[in-house]
Parts: C-alpha cells; structure tokens; sequence
C-alpha cells in the first residue's frame, strides 16, 4: 500500500503526544544517579517554560513490562517534541553526533562513521534562505513568554497525581 497523500487524512492521523523512556541500569548507581539528575532536569525545564514534559512520578528501579531494565517515561505533546528530543539527546551522557546522539525508525543499521568530518565548532547552516531553524531572526517564543507558559503548565498539573513535580529550586 502507497503512503498516504490526501492532507486531511494525514493531518488527522498525525501522532499528538509522545513519551521517551529514559533507562539505567538499575544496579549501576552512578547511571540510576544521572537517570534521576536528568528527570529533574526536565522537570525544571518544564516549570521554567523551556518546553512541556510530563516524567511520571514512578521510577522504575526494576525491570517492568517489555522495559529490561531500570527506567522511567517522559510524556510529551507533539508541540514539544522536538524541543524534548533535542534536549534528551544533548544530555542523556557523554554524547557524539551519529555515535550515540540518534534515533531509528524500524531496527537500527549500522554507521559507517570514519566517512564523517571532524566535529566543527559553528553548525554548518542549511537552507539558510528558508529563515526557519538556526537561520530563523528571532525564537518562537520570548523568554517571558516560556516562564508564563511553565508555570501555567506546573500550575493545571498539581491535580494530576501521575504527573512528576518539578523541583522547587
């Protein structure tokens, strides 16, 4: 079967949330200690308003259901994905751009990385002629704008008793 074309039909099967599972091993203490240090992370992100992400209160220091390992889930709307998986993928550990920082759609293949450049320290600009990404003149939402959006956030889910809370500091 041909992948759908028709707009109104894929604008309404568009996937609306998300959720990322974090793991560690669960008798690693130094990997269970960084699996927590990021969940507060992003739990101060949300408050602040740098995007919306839900980690479940529960931390799973056990394997649990198809998950092998220690783990926990981050809920995320599709409005926040990309801020989310930007932000899990720079910070999840000591990180490589195509080694370690990526994602598969279907099993994983293999990369063959020594066809790659050195890592440059300014990211190469593309289609800078669209001004959308690093070419956009000014970000979607101010500062202020991302503080009043965290703390609504924080405040519709205090009634929420699945919902992690994020740290006070």
């Amino acid at each position: 079967m041909s992948p759908p074309t028709d707009l109104e039909q894929v604008v309404d099967a568009e996937v609306k949330e998300w959720h990322f599972h974090i793991y560690f091993h669960q008798n690693n203490a130094e990997e269970h200690h960084a699996a927590l240090e990021l969940r507060d992370a992003v739990l101060r992100l949300r408050r602040d308003g740098a995007f919306v992400a839900v980690p479940l209160f529960r931390v799973n220091t056990a394997p649990m259901g198809p998950h092998p390992v220690g783990s926990y889930e981050i809920w995320v709307p599709s409005t926040s994905f990309a801020s989310v998986f930007s932000y899990l993928c720079q910070h999840r550990g000591d990180l490589r751009d195509h080694e370690i920082r990526n994602a598969w759609l279907g099993p994983s293949f293999p990369l063959d990385l020594s066809r790659l450049p050195v890592l440059a320290d300014e990211l190469p600009l593309q289609y800078p002629s669209l001004k959308l990404g690093y070419s956009a003149a000014e970000p979607d939402y101010t500062l202020e704008d991302r503080r009043r959006i965290g703390a609504n956030v924080e405040r519709i889910l205090r009634g929420e008793k699945e919902a992690a809370r994020a740290p006070s500091n």
